[in-house]
């Protein structure tokens, strides 16, 4: 499998690095280039750069051993593509906050047509700005509160299918079916079971296409999830021909999208609101549940922790008639030692290690020159685990956000105005499995095998296979 992924990386490096190598010698107009220098570090081989430096091994250690040697700010070139390098605060602040306007988020194109290109992650600006704001209020803390018995339900119903089958489960590959499931909630509210068997069946076709070779070859991964990415389109757009005739108004964020209106009264295409609608379940699934995954490994590797975890939960448990009522948002908030365990996991795995951006004008910082049209890669992991922000920063120690950390060194969500505007669901669907979790089931980790794996996100090994069963008795 190693050896069929590295001929794919060989063959888009060659016929990517071919259009883009000659690029990098016109860099030679905006602003006097002469006056400053490019970051120190190293471009690799022609064409080939150092990608297989970085994909034959951790990229953690790639980026890392970079960092020791050429500091908190080097060029390297990847699948063609010039690149600098940052790993400071001070400069993810700048590309990301400060001078945002000066660089634009970049994604490959076989990617923005899988998703949709109307997506809003996609784009910087007055759309941008207008769709965010629309999402951020169908995703803030007012809005999904009232979504937590639905989540309960659907994290009592995982749990409790996982506890039946008596089997080992993919715990990551279980928790994309949860965080699916509660996505799904919160774009469509309680959708009809045939539409939503219908979306998570081409859904999950597309998924498994995104991060294959863009080919239009009949029967490859790619061609099959085009093809499942417009039946999706068509089933969007028959959910929305539904609402529209019943003359529903929910306040969803499909119901959002489709009462959507700017200044000149146009209202958004049902092109613009299905990209919007898949680019949200891309952006949800698969952090949310890799996120949740190491949220269980950290706790089932520290029995004290696990312990002080489950006496929290376990008095929040009682107070609720013995789990016979609903979690309230109040008492959410009050889960401040699982809290503190969600933001080290955070921290720790660092889901979103690096964010993609590429500078739209030739750029100064710190005396060095990000030349237009260069890749720039803020590199968030590398910040989590600086000793100089997190003290021991390969100890799991949640104790260490009694304190806020210091501005700009703990980014799990981005920054800025492309920050991840789902946060507080994914924060709240993790808050209420584990107290599920904790209060009425047990869970092992089956097998010794350790480390990560990346599917691109980081994730325990084989997706850290567990078993679960119901708890005898009330917890203990």
């Amino acid at each position: 499998m190693e050896t069929i992924v590295f001929i794919i990386l060989y063959v888009i490096l060659f016929l990517s690095t071919l259009l883009s190598y000659p690029f990098l010698r016109k860099q030679k107009r905006g602003f006097p280039i002469e006056r400053y220098k490019l970051p120190p570090g190293s471009m690799g081989w022609p064409y080939i750069g150092e990608t297989l430096q970085l994909y034959s091994q951790d990229p953690n250690i790639f980026f890392l051993t970079k960092q020791k040697r050429y500091g908190e700010i080097f060029k390297t070139q990847i699948l063609g593509c010039p690149c600098v390098m940052l790993a400071s605060p001070e400069a993810a602040r700048f590309v990301l906050v400060t001078h945002a306007h000066l660089f634009k988020p970049t994604y490959p194109k076989s990617k923005e047509m899988m998703i949709g290109p109307w997506a809003l992650f996609f784009h910087q600006g007055e759309y941008h700005t207008r769709l965010r704001k629309l999402v951020q209020y169908s995703l803030a803390p007012d809005t999904i509160r009232k979504l937590i018995p639905d989540i309960e339900h659907i994290a009592l119903s995982a749990l409790d299918s996982w506890a039946a089958s008596g089997q080992v489960i993919n715990t990551f590959y279980e928790m994309k079916k949860f965080s699916f499931d509660v996505g799904i909630l919160s774009i469509f509210g309680h959708l009809d079971g045939g539409y939503k068997e219908k979306l998570e069946e081409n859904y999950r076709i597309v998924d498994k296409g995104y991060n294959s070779f863009p080919t239009k070859i009949p029967g490859s991964a790619h061609h099959k999830a085009l093809r499942a990415r417009k039946r999706l389109n068509q089933i969007l757009s028959e959910i929305i021909r539904e609402r529209k005739e019943k003359r529903l108004v929910e306040k969803d964020l499909l119901g959002h999208l489709l009462n959507f209106k700017d200044e000149k009264g146009e209202t958004l295409t049902e092109d613009q609101i299905a990209d919007n609608i898949i680019g949200i379940l891309f952006a949800a699934q698969d952090t949310t549940a890799s996120f949740i995954t190491w949220i269980l490994k950290f706790l089932h590797d520290d029995p004290k922790l696990l312990e002080a975890v489950k006496a929290e939960q376990k008095a929040i448990y009682e107070s609720n008639n013995g789990g016979k009522e609903h979690l309230t948002w109040a008492q959410t908030r009050k889960m401040t030692l699982t809290y503190r365990v969600l933001l080290e996991g955070l921290r720790m795995a660092s889901i979103i290690s690096f964010t993609f951006r590429e500078a739209v004008v030739d750029v100064e910082y710190k005396g060095y020159l990000i030349p237009k049209g260069w890749k720039v890669m803020p590199l968030f992991r590398n910040i989590h685990h600086n000793p100089e922000f997190f003290s021991d920063p390969h100890d799991f120690d949640p104790s260490r956000f009694e304190v806020a950390p210091k501005p700009n060194t703990f980014m799990p969500f981005g920054n800025g105005v492309h920050a991840c505007p789902g946060n507080e669901l994914a924060k709240l669907e993790a808050l209420i499995l584990i107290h599920h979790l904790v209060t009425k089931f047990r869970w092992e980790v089956v097998g010794s095998e350790s480390g990560i794996q990346y599917g691109p996100f980081p994730v325990p090994q084989q997706g850290l296979p567990a078993r679960f069963w119901k708890q005898s008795s009330c917890p203990s």
